[in-house]
């Protein structure tokens, strides 16, 4: 069985968030997900997931600031104390929400150090990070971008998010797979599937080009999920992709998984 979360911040985009929750539930989904909460008080979503019998799956910390090109503070050199008061502020909506999965975002790369430099400094910070995490319960993952989607992002390959979980070497830390980002990097979406799943605590799905639905393009999701269901692996799939056409009409594919038949 495969536990799908709809992402608020991609689906149901023809009403405004706050009313997005009823309707994903209305759609059949046990889960959701979107970037940042943190224009909300806490309270006010856990309110919206009691009422429609929802589990917050995942969320982001605060990646800095967004309007002016920032994505994410974790590999940023001087930004050391404002990656931990994000993490905090992230953990106290999460134990807020019963959120046991949390998404670090590493930032841009910086040209005015090697790259090697840069990841001493994201893998020190995550290091920190996860003994924190731990005494909440929470797990943090990291996940690699494509370049097309959000050029000069620092984790762009699978490698890289892979050898840095290896070496920090701590339960609380684990790769977020994202399979529409990583048709784009490299392809070969099967066997890099098959090669992280084990060191995987979330996964999310959106097809290629486009970014749309399961079917609505080239990789074969079915073939996918069989792998997933394979490995038994047991963490939530985030629906993180931009409907083609109002959000409940793309749900065809996701009926044998959690959505009711449509009429």
């Amino acid at each position: 069985m495969i536990k799908l979360a709809a992402n608020l911040g991609f689906m149901y985009q023809e009403v405004p968030l706050p009313d997005r929750f009823s309707l994903a539930a209305k759609d059949g989904f046990k889960g959701v997900e979107f970037l940042f909460p943190y224009e909300w008080p806490a309270t006010n979503i856990k309110a919206r997931l009691d009422e429609n019998g929802l589990t917050q799956a995942l969320f982001n910390l605060y990646p800095g600031d967004w309007a002016s090109g920032e994505r994410g503070l974790a590999s940023l050199p001087g930004k050391e104390q404002d990656f931990e008061n994000s993490l905090l502020q992230a953990l106290d909506y999460a134990a807020n929400l019963r959120c046991d999965h949390l998404h670090v975002m590493a930032g841009l790369r910086q040209p005015d150090i090697s790259t090697h430099a840069q990841q001493d400094i994201f893998i020190r910070n995550l290091s920190k990070a996860v003994l924190k995490a731990q005494t909440y319960d929470i797990t943090l993952l990291i996940e690699p971008i494509n370049q097309i989607d959000m050029p000069a992002y620092f984790l762009d390959s699978f490698e890289m998010a892979a050898d840095i979980i290896t070496r920090i070497d701590h339960p609380s830390l684990k790769l977020q797979f994202d399979i529409y980002h990583c048709q784009r990097i490299k392809g070969s979406v099967a066997h890099s599937l098959t090669k992280y799943l084990p060191m995987t605590g979330h996964i999310q799905i959106a097809d290629t080009p486009g970014r749309h639905e399961p079917g609505s393009g080239e990789i074969n999701f079915q073939y996918l999920f069989d792998i997933i269901k394979k490995n038994k692996y047991t963490g939530w799939v985030g629906c993180e992709y931009i409907p083609s056409t109002t959000t409940s009409k793309t749900l065809g594919w996701a009926e044998q998984y959690s959505a009711p038949p449509k009429p």
